[in-house]
């Protein structure tokens, strides 16, 4: 097992990384101890791994609750965080409950929400099962859910009191969501470590095939990475914006195709090639570097080809993004490979960049 702290002062908390672990930990044994603790899952992660980790637990908690929402980015609901609060509250959990979100990034945002706001806040932990919640969504404390109009645009800031990554679960992961994981391991490389991206391209074949070694050294490093950034800016005051890479266009895909046809990760890709094509645009990357990230991205099975939809629909669908001001979209663009930064970008770079 290896541990990853992130620092926030009295909001520190460790991430575990390993196989096994959903079976039990004692950091987890000892949080859950004598308290009231919601298991929230969804339907498709549940019947693989709930009992298991509910028995890890033993005898320590004074009661346990299973919460099942309903699985997939369409279900990111209202309806589906109220059925965290209606279990919580038929149960009468008080306020020292914890919540534990087993599952991916879907259902660690909407856990995590429930937790923010339940009688204004109690402690979580995330349990994360796939390799896009592992390397990204479960670290940091941000928690949403989305609406019609935007992707994540309702939510809270609430940071777990530990992230517990087994990667054994990895290895039922289909490989759409195995690439889709990727495209964040990617990013942190892109945005901050040159020499990490490097070790990506020369692992991909192993990173695909679920090589445990491989995935370690990827998850750990991409955690180092998502930590350092969310220890120096909690909450997005600027720096920790850049973790946002393709995500303006990514967002924009998945709102305007529909939640749950593009995966987040296949979305992220493809915003990636245009943020990397509109970076270059603007005259901070090179088109050589441009064409390498887009080769990446592709060998992970990622799409690196977005909707093609006129101007104005585009500006409509990234105007709802949290890092727009007043409407007007703002983007995270690559100053060099390893360097990234949020900017304000002129039309005619933004409208060649989305007719290419």
């Amino acid at each position: 097992m290896r541990t990853i702290d992130v620092s926030l002062a009295e909001r520190s908390y460790p991430i575990l990384i390993g196989p096994g672990l959903i079976d039990g930990t004692e950091a987890l044994t000892r949080l859950a101890g004598g308290r009231q603790v919601a298991i929230v899952t969804d339907d498709q992660v549940g019947p693989l791994y709930r009992d298991r980790l509910r028995a890890g637990l033993g005898a320590a908690p004074a009661a346990v609750v299973d919460v099942t929402l309903p699985a997939g980015e369409a279900n990111k609901t209202w309806d589906s965080l109220n059925r965290v609060f209606d279990a919580l509250l038929r149960a009468r959990f008080d306020r020292g409950c914890l919540v534990i979100a087993l599952g991916g990034g879907v259902v660690g945002d909407m856990a995590g929400f429930a937790a923010a706001v339940y009688q204004r806040g109690v402690d979580f932990v995330q349990v994360p099962t796939t390799l896009l919640a592992q390397v990204d969504s479960s670290v940091g404390g941000k928690t949403a859910i989305n609406h019609p109009e935007g992707k994540n645009m309702i939510g809270a800031f609430h940071q777990p009191r530990l992230v517990i990554a087994d990667t054994d679960t990895l290895r039922t992961l289909p490989p759409r969501e195995l690439s889709a994981g990727l495209a964040e391991v990617i990013k942190h490389g892109a945005i901050a470590d040159p020499a990490y991206l490097d070790a990506i391209e020369r692992d991909m074949a192993a990173l695909r095939a679920c090589e445990p070694q491989a995935l370690a050294r990827a998850i750990a490093r991409s955690c180092e990475i998502k930590a350092d950034v969310v220890a120096r800016d909690e909450r997005e005051g600027g720096l920790r914006a850049i973790l946002n890479f393709g995500h303006t266009f990514g967002h924009a895909i998945e709102a305007g195709t529909g939640y749950g046809n593009w995966l987040h990760g296949e979305a992220v890709g493809a915003g990636m090639v245009q943020a990397a094509d509109l970076s270059c645009r603007l005259g901070n990357l090179a088109r050589e570097q441009v064409t390498r990230l887009t080769a990446i991205i592709a060998a992970a099975g990622l799409p690196v080809r977005a909707p093609a939809w006129p101007y104005e629909r585009w500006i409509e669908l990234m105007s709802v993004d949290k890092k727009a001001e007043q409407g007007a979209p703002r983007f995270v663009v690559l100053e060099a490979i390893g360097r990234a930064a949020l900017r304000k970008v002129p039309e005619a770079a933004l409208r060649q960049a989305l007719a290419a």
